[in-house]
């Protein structure tokens, strides 16, 4: 019957589009090991794997992990005119606040809006008590590097720093989108509080279209700048970045972020064992045919080079990239005030 293939949910199937059920069910569920959860929902675990394998991460300022460490917040912060405070095990974005400045005794969030020591301290002992935990368990804030976003990006972001958002899925990379921050998202590269994704051609680092509230949209809410045809610098080197990951936390289902810095180049920002779906809307094309094709693979490279050029066959590298190794622990005391 012709008017099956006219409901909503047909159309997306048909496109290739996977919905929230069955990402959860048919890949997270099947390939993510629930015991490799904590590698990725800990930020702390994720940096000190990533430190140990070489692989650059934002520099950790300081943890806060009990009430009474708000008593040394002034004086960590104190040489820091930027830097960014976030929950340890938070999602979404949700309790990251981003400073980059001062103004007399108060602090400046990405929005220029200025911020009073009392209220920072409050926040981050809304962070401790768990309000934006996952499962609002009690929690740690983490209080690490800003990091001075490359000039590239500037035309398409307001404020902020835009990451790179890349899907690998066993090991391969599937879609890739630059996250850029917008005023209403507070200088935060998170789509579901404002920012806009602009889908990446995988084989040659451009920018392909953008999303906008689950919306299409074809220029940055703030800036007006075309979002298509924008090449992301050191585009072989940031893939394969995003495909090593996978020998960090081997999680099937895996979603990296990385964030390209003025001074530093490329920094894993974080892992995400639970990616979102409007990576297919920032791209213009649903995912699920080469999830499927992927999944049903019997035996997938062990070699990361050779897993991107499943998705990009002439994948030449450009630059070196740390592989990964065993991890062994960072000092205590790099954990505490």
């Amino acid at each position: 019957m012709k008017w099956l293939d006219a409901l909503p949910h047909r159309r997306l199937r048909k496109a290739g589009i996977i919905g929230m059920n069955g990402r959860n069910g048919d890949y997270i569920a099947k390939f993510n090991a629930r015991r490799l959860y904590p590698l990725v929902d800990n930020k702390l675990c994720t940096k000190e794997l990533a430190h140990a394998a070489g692989i650059a991460v934002p520099e950790l300022y300081g943890v806060a992990r009990i009430q009474h460490d708000l008593n040394s917040l002034e004086s960590t912060l104190a040489p820091h005119a930027n830097f960014v405070i976030k929950p340890a095990h938070g999602a979404g974005g949700d309790g990251i606040i981003v400073v980059r400045g001062r103004q007399g005794k108060d602090y400046l969030r990405a929005s220029g809006e200025p911020l009073s020591h009392e209220v920072l301290q409050h926040h981050v002992s809304n962070i401790l008590s768990g309000m934006f935990s996952l499962g609002g368990l009690p929690d740690e804030a983490m209080i690490e590097y800003c990091v001075d976003f490359d000039p590239v990006f500037a035309p398409i972001t307001h404020h902020g720093v835009p990451d790179i958002r890349t899907l690998v899925f066993r090991g391969v990379p599937v879609c890739a989108m630059v996250r850029l921050p917008t005023r209403e998202s507070d200088g935060k590269a998170n789509l579901h509080q404002g920012a806009v994704g602009a889908g990446i051609d995988l084989r040659t680092g451009r920018t392909i279209s953008g999303v906008h509230h689950n919306a299409p949209t074809q220029h940055h809410p703030d800036t007006g700048t075309a979002l298509a045809q924008f090449q992301i610098p050191h585009w072989p080197r940031l893939l394969e970045l995003a495909t090593r990951c996978y020998e960090l936390a081997p999680l099937g289902y895996l979603g990296v972020d990385v964030v390209l810095d003025r001074n530093l180049g490329p920094l894993v920002l974080e892992l995400n064992a639970r990616p979102g779906l409007s990576i297919q809307l920032a791209n213009g094309r649903g995912i699920g045919p080469e999830l499927e094709g992927l999944a049903r693979m019997k035996d997938i490279p062990t070699d990361p080079i050779e897993r991107i050029r499943l998705t990009v066959p002439d994948f030449i590298p450009q630059e070196s990239v740390p592989q990964p190794a065993p991890a062994t622990p960072l000092l205590a005391d790099e954990f505490f005030f």
